[in-house]
């Protein structure tokens, strides 16, 4: 019948086009939008970038340099009052609600110039896509109602919805808010899941602050990263290639010297170094303190092994205190304490010389061996492991 379309399809295919539909425009966002035109993490050939400019311009009305400039602000302002959108300032609610508002107020002039540089600027752009968004949409309205008949309306309404919802709201206040960190870096964000499926990997959004110019998200083992896929499979087709990946740190337990190399390999792996002294130091050495302590004191060790290893940025002031508390109560647990602080100055030292920050490296070394802590001790150990090379075969 005509009012089904020119598809005439049923039920369950117009909820499986429609997905089809928002996952093209969800993989639009995190391939061409963010890794590649934000970070540079990709280098994509012309087919994918005028397919990407064209079907964004369609199903969300966005431009490039919009979206791009406001994106590069958050991570150059994150988390402080010139933030575009965080939940920490904002609070969670308003993200969520008006994140696609939040979008359209920080596109100013000064947002666009300063952060918007490096993005199309030909014909299409000046054109077509940046002065006629609305244009772009409405178009898509036509080919929904045409495609799938009456039930376009509600077909194109969701794609309209989902990029609002999934991005401006979702990853941009609960990837602020709630989820896991594999990381400390210097802003609250989490990984609100391990699989990054439904929002094409940017799930993963932890990960992505920590290395944002690396083109995959995904880190750990079990975590999965779909846009990561399509990229791998768009280089396969030679439509891209890939320029920038999180580094992934190098050992070799045959290397007992520190060098300027180890110095270099923990400086470029600083994330992941104090993610292992999280997970082998503190964690197991708070459980143990945790099991020998009396019932009175017990409630002192609740989260202590979170916010022991919490980047000093992001620690409140109710978590001050209570590092606080357990610091006076725990000669174990503050030496631990002291000695992460301790680690993370060897590489902020404001010291050009590599000669003084290797001496600082063995000092630290040398001094969390004599703690006679046995897991800081073993942590301390593995640091002359840290190679820029590849092991040898």
């Amino acid at each position: 019948m005509w009012y089904n379309g020119l598809l005439d399809l049923n039920v369950w295919q117009l909820v499986g086009m429609t997905l089809l539909f928002t996952h093209i425009t969800i993989v639009s966002v995190t391939v061409y939008l963010h890794r590649y035109s934000a970070h540079r993490g990709l280098e994509l050939g012309p087919i994918l970038r005028h397919f990407f400019r064209l079907w964004l311009w369609l199903t969300t009305g966005m431009a490039t340099k919009g979206w791009t400039a406001l994106h590069r602000k958050h991570h150059a302002k994150c988390e402080t009052e010139e933030d575009p959108h965080s939940p920490v300032v904002l609070g969670i609610g308003k993200v969520l609600r008006e994140g696609a508002e939040l979008y359209r107020a920080g596109l100013t002039e000064e947002t666009l110039e300063k952060y918007g540089k490096g993005t199309p600027e030909d014909w299409l752009e000046r054109k077509i896509y940046r002065p006629h968004g609305r244009t772009g949409i409405m178009i898509f309205l036509v080919i929904d109602l045409l495609l799938f008949g009456t039930a376009g309306i509600t077909v194109w309404a969701v794609q309209m919805a989902w990029i609002p919802i999934f991005a401006a709201g979702v990853i941009n206040g609960i990837g602020h808010y709630w989820g896991y960190r594999n990381y400390e870096c210097a802003d609250a964000s989490t990984n609100i899941s391990p699989w990054g499926i439904l929002i094409g990997g940017e799930e993963l959004h932890n990960n992505h602050h920590t290395f944002p110019s690396s083109s995959k998200l995904s880190s750990k083992w079990y975590e999965f990263d779909i846009g990561w896929m399509y990229i791998n499979i768009f280089k396969m087709l030679g439509l891209l290639k890939i320029k920038r990946v999180a580094p992934k740190a190098k050992t070799d337990t045959s290397k007992t010297i520190i060098d300027t190399d180890t110095l270099t390999a923990i400086f470029d792996n600083r994330f992941q170094v104090l993610a292992a002294y999280a997970k082998n130091v503190v964690a197991p050495l708070v459980d143990q303190e945790a099991a020998q302590a009396d019932a009175a004191k017990k409630p002192l060790f609740s989260k202590a092994a979170k916010i022991l290893s919490r980047e000093e940025s992001l620690v409140t002031d109710q978590d001050r205190k209570h590092i606080q508390e357990i610091l006076d109560n725990n000669a174990v647990l503050k030496t631990i304490y002291e000695k992460r602080k301790e680690l993370q100055n060897v590489w902020q030292q404001q010291v050009t010389n590599n000669d003084e920050l290797v001496k600082a490296l063995k000092e630290w070394i040398a001094k969390a061996e004599a703690t006679g802590i046995q897991s800081l001790k073993e942590f301390a150990g593995t640091l002359s492991h840290y190679t820029t090379q590849p092991k040898a075969a």
